[in-house]
């Protein structure tokens, strides 16, 4: 029904402006690479300057546009500054991906309040912050996709990383919240809570013990028999922000390779 070059049609981001945290390395990287290629003006927005404007240069010479800002989500007036910024170079951003995220392990009994109020002001505050910036472009343009990214931990816990944990989880109900709030204004907002996935994060966790055996034995106890890779959760991405996803909404799509099911 949808007539010839229908489907592709609908999958392409052309003319869309995406917003990307913590884009400058990980899985924030390989998203921001994804939307560019698929055709959206990506804003790669991450605190490491230097690291935003590499990936930005590099998504510029792989043909995509881009650029890089300077950022922490957990600074309202520097998210303010970020989205003007993007609106006044690529236009009004209509796909924001929360992906900036930082990570917390250690007892629980030795969490310090400073500790705690960080790691949910990075991974729970900074997507409150960036989802009221950006959702009043996608208000206006009638459209809009949100996609959070939480983490697979927040659906199973996982023992020595509350903090992590319960601000992943956060986003998770964030997200379902959010979802039902604005899907009569024509915007989708779902949740990738990616598991074990080959980021630097999880290499330094292995490099320190903390994953309670090699990568390769967890490939082993993973249903597909691999680790995930950075692209598996931009791939995700790349659909759920598409015209094709729009019936799909207030979903936690997990991308683990059957780990969680």
């Amino acid at each position: 029904m949808s007539g010839v070059g229908g489907p592709a049609t609908s999958r392409d981001l052309h003319g869309k402006v995406a917003v990307v945290t913590g884009g400058g390395s990980g899985i924030g990287l390989a998203i921001s690479e994804r939307l560019a290629a698929d055709g959206a003006a990506v804003a790669v927005v991450d605190r490491n300057a230097a690291s935003a404007d590499e990936a930005a240069a590099k998504i510029d010479a792989d043909g995509g546009t881009a650029i890089g800002v300077e950022a922490d989500v957990t600074d309202r007036t520097a998210v303010e500054a970020a989205v003007a910024q993007v609106a006044q170079s690529l236009g009004a951003p209509t796909i924001l991906v929360n992906n900036a995220g930082l990570e917390q392990f250690g007892p629980f009994l030795k969490i310090d309040l400073d500790t705690w109020q960080r790691v949910i002001g990075v991974n729970l505050t900074g997507a409150f912050h960036c989802c009221q910036v950006v959702l009043p472009h996608m208000l206006q343009a009638g459209w809009g996709r949100i996609v959070n990214i939480s983490s697979s931990s927040a659906q199973g816990g996982q023992p020595y990383m509350a903090a992590y944990v319960s601000s992943k989880a956060g986003v998770i109900g964030l997200t379902k919240s959010l979802a039902l709030e604005f899907g009569p204004k024509g915007i989708t907002v779902n949740t990738i809570p990616p598991g074990f996935i080959d980021t630097p994060m999880l290499r330094a966790s292995e490099a320190k013990g903390r994953l309670g055996g090699p990568v390769e034995e967890h490939e082993g106890r993973t249903p597909v028999r691999r680790i995930g890779r950075p692209e598996d959760i931009a791939a995700a991405t790349a659909f759920l922000v598409t015209e094709e996803a729009s019936y799909i909404t207030g979903q936690v799509i997990g991308v683990n390779g059957g780990r969680n099911t």
